[in-house]
């Protein structure tokens, strides 16, 4: 981070940082905030939202966070050129305020315990490379395929285990370099630990009918 911030005052441009994952950590891993770092404070610009740590995707409540006078002055022009976010989201965002720190501890051992299941899982598949993520409730997967755009819609439109199949996202448009992330996908482990491993066997199972009817081996 430090490096990054260091960058950011050589060139005189601000670093945005999404802490939105941030009570997500794991293998006793601690958060660590941008703000912390007071001498770069001009040029620090933080969000925030309730999306993640209160499962409440789609609804648009969060913060913006700078101590640069300028940013807000011209972020506070943009959000009063905005209507407010829904009325329901407003009060649910209020009540989720109140829940126990006991909700989020819980909720963060229960994604390590989701992470530490799918991860075992994929790495008995043959072919498959994974790291284990040390945050968020994500993971990228190298996978023993030619393409992993088409082995995604392979999976989606040709592809079944018991009318059951599994949807991941391509990762090249996640690089900037050209080929990165080719054989690559995103898996979020957002369910239960049974329906992970219905979802390994099913990328195992659609792994093997995509390699032979696809690829020809």
């Amino acid at each position: 981070m430090l490096q990054l911030l260091t960058l950011c005052e050589k060139h005189d441009i601000f670093l945005i940082v999404d802490e939105v994952y941030r009570e997500f950590c794991y293998d006793g891993k601690q958060f660590s905030s941008v703000l912390a770092f007071e001498q770069f404070s001009d040029r620090i610009i933080c969000v925030d939202s309730f999306s993640k740590r209160y499962s409440m995707c789609g609804s648009r409540i969060g913060a913006l966070i700078s101590k640069n006078k300028d940013v807000l002055a011209n972020a506070l022009k943009l959000a009063q050129a905005r209507l407010c976010p829904p009325d329901i989201e407003q009060v649910a965002a209020h009540a989720a305020l109140k829940t126990d720190d006991k909700y989020l501890v819980d909720v963060q051992a229960e994604y390590e315990k989701r992470r530490n299941f799918i991860v075992e899982g994929l790495k008995k598949i043959e072919g498959v490379k994974c790291s284990t993520p040390k945050g968020a409730f994500y993971l990228v997967a190298e996978l023993p395929v030619d393409d992993a755009e088409n082995f995604a819609t392979f999976m989606l439109r040709d592809f079944n285990l018991n009318g059951e199949t599994v949807m991941v996202a391509p990762c090249e448009d996640f690089y900037v370099t050209k080929g990165i992330g080719h054989k690559q996908v995103r898996i979020a482990f957002v369910l239960n630990t049974h329906d992970l491993e219905r979802a390994v066997a099913c990328i195992d199972a659609g792994l093997k009918a995509y390699r032979t009817q696809v690829m020809g081996e």
